[in-house]
């Protein structure tokens, strides 16, 4: 499974709680500061997720399987947090993860479970996913709020302030956020919608890594930089003990109102330094040696950036939307995430008041993913990415996917979602497809 992280991270310091109607939350807004130095929380997310029969004249090792398949994933998060000193937290997030991906998270660049980690298991096994320190310093400005939540302690804090971040997370806990689409606990599933596809985030394969973030808020602009450990190859299980693979990563943010509604635009970049190969070489080195085309054999320590557009936009009280797109460098290979060269999505998030059920929330998005004409040829000439490969691809196309999903409370702690996926060209291969997706989501927050 790779998951990007909980979206309540997002007010835990990398971003700014809105107090207005999100059409993705039901956590209530209180008046007083409640004061906390110590909380443990918790969290339990299970999901099925099963694909129809779709048209698959052939298949390879990474395909998709076309003759229909159910898979389920279940974790359990613990959240234990204890306040430092003024400004300071410690968290610990111990996780029991089990279940896999369809296809055992194989066959489609946006993978549409965002709950499924690139690891599966039958049995359930625990994981110590994030350990971190977490330090805001006040700067001014108005005193906010902040609101008891899953890794964020119950107090305030200063509207203009700087916090540092070091230990152990998800570099998608800080950047890339988007109120409206990135979490697959509680909003859209696909990975190329809670995340922007081209956004190669330093993780392991559990999406996790080593690192740190520095973020200054003022006034409505937010600047935010970060460090981080790759692993120690391309999509390991481990990450580099000495750092020698990193990335750093750049983002800017503008907070705005747009008639009279808010709204945040990001800009992000990022840089990975590590051993990767180059698609070419890889595809000049197969016609030598007549075998398929294999990157690693041709890795050699060198740069892969990207940069990513992400906007959020609330258009009514209940009804925001969303628009990522980006594109990273499409000769040389993915380090961490997902196959994607170039991605473009947009999507609604709307809040069920108009049908008097103010608890429920539907989205609806789409995604283009895209890869270069050297990806393309490689894996025509038999290669396999980090998710997707036939075996050859003769008739490349955009991987095309829309995702709705209807979310509903069951208790107050409890909420059921219904989603829906269909997949065009999965794996960038036009002879195969479309898939049909189709699953539930059922998630309890202690």
């Amino acid at each position: 499974m790779f998951r990007t992280g909980d979206a309540v991270w997002n007010s835990a310091g990398s971003e700014m709680k809105d107090t207005s109607r999100s059409p993705s939350s039901d956590a209530p807004v209180s008046d007083a500061f409640v004061e906390e130095d110590w909380a443990i929380r918790a969290q339990t997310t299970f999901v099925t997720q099963g694909n129809s029969r779709f048209r698959s004249p052939y298949r390879g090792p990474n395909s998709l399987n076309a003759k229909g398949q159910i898979k389920e994933t279940f974790d359990f998060t613990l959240y234990a947090g204890m306040r430092l000193w003024p400004g300071a937290e410690i968290w610990l997030n111990p996780e029991v993860d089990q279940g896999f991906g369809l296809s055992t998270t194989l066959g489609v660049a946006g993978f549409p479970n965002g709950e499924a980690y690139k690891v599966g298991s039958i049995t359930p096994y625990v994981k110590l996913h994030r350990a971190f320190i977490r330090q805001i310093i006040g700067l001014g400005g108005e005193t906010e709020r902040v609101d008891p939540d899953l890794n964020q302690l119950g107090g305030s804090r200063q509207a203009d302030r700087i916090v540092l971040t070091l230990g152990k997370f998800s570099v998608a806990d800080v950047f890339d956020t988007n109120r409206y689409a990135h979490d697959p606990r509680t909003d859209f599933l696909n990975w190329a919608l809670i995340d922007t596809g081209t956004f190669d985030y330093a993780a392991n394969a559990w999406g996790y890594t080593v690192g740190a973030a520095a973020e200054w808020y003022q006034d409505a602009w937010v600047f935010r930089a970060g460090f981080f450990d790759l692993s120690i190859v391309p999509n390991s299980k481990d990450l580099d003990p000495g750092f020698n693979q990193n990335q750093a990563v750049l983002e800017i943010e503008r907070r705005h109102e747009l008639w009279g509604r808010p709204g945040k635009i990001k800009v992000t970049g990022f840089l990975s330094r590590g051993r990767m190969g180059r698609f070419d070489d890889a595809v000049r080195l197969a016609m030598v040696t007549g075998g398929p085309a294999d990157v690693a054999t041709v890795r050699r320590y060198r740069s892969r950036p990207g940069l990513s557009f992400n906007l959020e936009q609330q258009i009514l009280p209940d009804v925001g939307m969303f628009v990522r797109c980006g594109l990273a460098d499409g000769n040389v290979e993915p380090y961490e995430f997902t196959d994607v060269d170039r991605t473009l999505a947009a999507g609604l998030s709307i809040a069920g008041e108009r049908w008097g059920r103010p608890s429920d929330t539907v989205g609806l998005a789409g995604v283009i993913n895209g890869i270069t004409r050297p990806h393309q040829a490689y894996f025509d000439a038999g290669g396999l990415g980090i998710l997707v490969g036939d075996g050859r691809l003769p008739h490349p196309g955009a991987e095309r996917i829309v995702e709705a999903y209807y979310s509903l409370p069951l208790a107050p702690s409890i909420r059921l979602t219904f989603d829906s996926q269909i997949v065009v060209s999965p794996g960038y291969n036009r002879d195969r497809g479309p898939a049909f997706i189709f699953g539930t989501r059922l998630r309890a927050q202690f």
